[in-house]
């Protein structure tokens, strides 16, 4: 019986879309309840609904964690699966609905917890393939994003230093120390540019001109990684497709 169980909740597709769905919902109720008119007419749809949501949660969360345990001998598997990644996800999903119940809070710290509802979408990786193919690239593109990051942070810093060496007498107060030209930095590197904080002197103008330069190609440098291992995983995929397939009519032997 727990076999069938753990095959229903992990494989039977009308459940999985429903679940789906489910979560779709519960993010679009989410964005609506912020319209003030809305939640003034149907405030009670909304709860009634939360409260469904949470119950079908809740009661997946539980089923999950009792067919978890796939040998009667090792009952550590209920609490390795309590403590993964999916598990802590489902838990984070229903427990912003009880702690208000279990613990008196202010109001202000209960619509705080509300916003957690949004992390309810991140149970979307255990159900969507699309989420599972990119939690697996980001997996395989760990060490070469972590490096891209490690020299975009010493480029930040580094350039953030100099400007304030170059501007800070010239503009004092947007300038002030390095702290504050950081946010240059960023505003430049990422070539967003808000405007806000901008270099005056001569010699400020043209390093802003090559931190902005050096700024396009590292920031694309990680897209071009992910895009990269993307297409490489689809071509995988496709490959260990067509080795089931009939070469002459494509269908599946």
């Amino acid at each position: 019986m727990k076999k069938k169980v753990r095959d229903f909740i992990n494989y039977n597709k009308y459940f999985i879309k429903f679940i789906y769905a489910l979560i779709v919902l519960n993010v679009l109720t989410l964005i609506l309840e912020s319209y003030k008119e809305l939640n003034d007419n149907y405030g009670f749809f909304f709860y009634a609904f939360e409260i469904f949501s949470v119950a079908i949660f809740t009661l997946e969360y539980l089923i999950r964690i009792w067919v978890s345990d796939k040998t009667k001998e090792d009952k550590k598997e209920r609490i390795n699966f309590a403590f993964s990644t999916l598990g802590i996800i489902d838990l984070i999903a229903i427990i912003p609905f009880y702690l208000p119940f279990i613990f008196p809070f202010d109001l202000r710290v209960v619509r705080i917890l509300r916003l957690f509802r949004l992390l309810r979408i991140f149970k979307l990786g255990r159900y969507s393939k699309s989420l599972k193919t990119i939690q697996y690239i980001f997996k395989e593109t760990k060490a070469e994003l972590s490096i891209t990051v490690f020299v975009t942070f010493v480029l930040m810093i580094l350039s953030s230093t100099l400007m304030y060496y170059i501007e800070h007498d010239a503009q004092p107060e947007k300038f002030a120390s390095i702290g504050d030209a950081v946010w240059w930095a960023v505003a430049t590197l990422t070539t967003v540019g808000y405007g806000d904080v901008y270099p005056v002197t001569a010699l400020g103008k043209i390093l802003s001109g090559i931190i902005a330069l050096i700024g396009i190609g590292f920031v694309a440098l990680p897209t071009g990684i992910i895009s990269s291992a993307f297409i490489e995983k689809i071509q995988a995929e496709k490959k260990s497709k067509n080795k089931d397939c009939c070469p002459t009519c494509g269908k599946n032997i």
